[in-house]
């Protein structure tokens, strides 16, 4: 298992596999990029490769272009009707979006990324609700790296804690991962139920802009 795992981690295809699981990740919640981020920052550290650089580098430019296609495909049809948003869950994920959006754009738009059906629902409704495409390709470009060293990170420690034994420092590293993920949902999901004000930077999503 391990000498497979380690002839993987070495071929240069990995990384382009991590760049299309994060970029259909933006769109398509059900693929995992967070725990295929966090085990290959894991085997780089406790087995010395695949390059960490370009795990986060591959990783970043994958979330972000899958945000950018979320955000098309939430300007071009009805995102309540697609599929994956039918069920009563996804639906609310919606509303939620659209509440965050009026009242903290900026912010949700970063703080969304670290939540998986979140991020899809956030940046697919920003596009529906026409939010200035040119402050959004800033704002997902902000939140990919910041997303990408996040993962990477929680991979580091787990390969640093069982340097030598990748196939357990993945293990630990996508659990954690995990564990970690569900803590900033229910963080997240709690601070977009606070009452708040509009803020005066935020934007009129309601209105389209020109700028594409």
């Amino acid at each position: 298992m391990e000498e497979w795992l380690l002839g993987l981690a070495g071929s240069p295809l990995v990384y382009l596999g991590l760049y299309l699981f994060a970029t259909i990740d933006g769109f398509f919640p059900p693929i995992p990029s967070e725990s295929v981020v966090i085990a290959l920052a894991s085997l780089s550290v406790s087995a010395g490769k695949p390059s960490l650089v370009l795990v986060i580098l591959g990783a970043a430019a994958g979330a972000f272009t899958g945000d950018q296609i979320a955000y098309t495909i939430g300007r071009r049809v009805k995102v309540r009707s697609l599929r994956i948003f039918r069920n009563a869950r996804a639906q609310a994920a919606l509303d939620w979006a659209q509440k965050a959006l009026a009242t903290r754009g900026a912010s949700f738009i970063i703080a969304a990324r670290y939540i998986p059906v979140g991020r899809v629902a956030v940046n697919m409704t920003a596009g529906a609700l026409h939010f200035p495409r040119r402050r959004f390709v800033a704002l997902a470009a902000f939140a990919a790296i910041t997303w990408a060293c996040y993962a990477s990170v929680i991979g580091i420690g787990a390969g640093r804690l069982l340097e030598g034994h990748p196939v357990y420092a993945i293990i630990v590293g996508v659990i954690g991962g995990m564990i970690i993920g569900v803590v900033v949902d229910k963080m997240l999901s709690l601070w977009a139920r606070r009452p708040a004000a509009r803020d005066a930077e935020d934007v009129v999503v309601d209105e389209p802009d020109d700028a594409r």
